[in-house]
């Protein structure tokens, strides 16, 4: 029973830290409220080299797309298992996450130098898509199991004892127009701003390029364990980018569609 408890107290510890990320995040990118953002430096001091900004935010970028990517990977989570609860695996994927996201946002060198200024109608434009990505990237959580996603789930199955179970297959609201809306939220978060400047450009394009070679590897995993269910889907639903205007096909007329989860 100690165990069982010890786990759910690192779940809460991990979603706590997790969510202190989280709502740092649209401040930290927005340049909002937070003391430290992503145009605005926390110390003042010596100015800091163009190339020294540059490798230290790449490698700051790198270390959490790797943590990011391999930690998700199935063989990864067989090679954990050995070391660590299956009941709390999930939570240390999301600990390790948040952690590194932190450390990205107090070590970030802002790069000042403008790109674009909008104004007027088009700066609240940007401003309202901009908040439109991280209301997405909020909601489409929800819509997966949000306590699934982030190890809570996980954590009190295994208090009761009960077997965690695997995941199914669902496409709930934002998934029946686009297979990966979290990510979709993310990307307008990132690249709707009024004040463009080279350091939010470099960040936008480096996480762009990582969410589009991840999502090569996700989809190869969710195809791997949904098999011909996911792949319908593909040919369904676009990854990314709303049809607004698309015929519908033969299996989008199903009065049924299999139920689940992407991870």
């Amino acid at each position: 029973m100690f165990a069982r408890l010890a786990i759910l107290l690192y779940a809460i510890v991990s979603y706590g830290i997790f969510t202190v990320s989280f709502l740092y995040a649209p401040g930290f990118v927005g340049n909002y409220v937070v003391p430290k953002s992503i145009d605005e430096p926390i110390d003042v001091g010596s100015p800091i080299h163009l190339s020294e900004a540059i490798v230290v935010n790449l490698l700051l970028m790198s270390l959490f797309a790797i943590q990011h990517s391999v930690m998700a990977r199935p063989a990864f989570k067989r090679w954990l298992v050995k070391f660590l609860p299956a009941a709390c695996q999930r939570s240390t994927y999301v600990l390790l996450s948040s952690l590194i996201l932190l450390l990205l946002f107090w070590q970030w060198r802002p790069i000042p130098a403008p790109v674009w200024q909008a104004s007027g109608v088009a700066a609240w434009l940007l401003t309202g898509v901009h908040w439109l990505g991280w209301l997405i990237v909020f909601a489409s959580s929800y819509m997966i199991d949000h306590f699934d996603l982030f190890g809570l789930r996980q954590a009190f199955s295994a208090l009761k004892g009960s077997e965690i179970s695997g995941q199914t297959f669902k496409t709930p609201l934002l998934y029946k127009i686009v297979r990966h809306p979290l990510m979709l939220g993310f990307l307008l978060a990132f690249w709707a701003t009024p004040a463009m400047t080279a350091g939010h450009l470099l960040f936008a394009i480096a996480n762009t390029v990582y969410i589009l070679v991840a999502l090569q590897f996700e989809e190869r995993d969710l195809i791997a364990e949904f098999g011909e269910t996911y792949q319908q889907y593909r040919r369904r639903v676009p990854m990314l980018v709303p049809r607004l205007f698309a015929r519908r096909r033969t299996d989008d007329r199903q009065s049924s569609w299999p139920v689940g989860a992407p991870q």
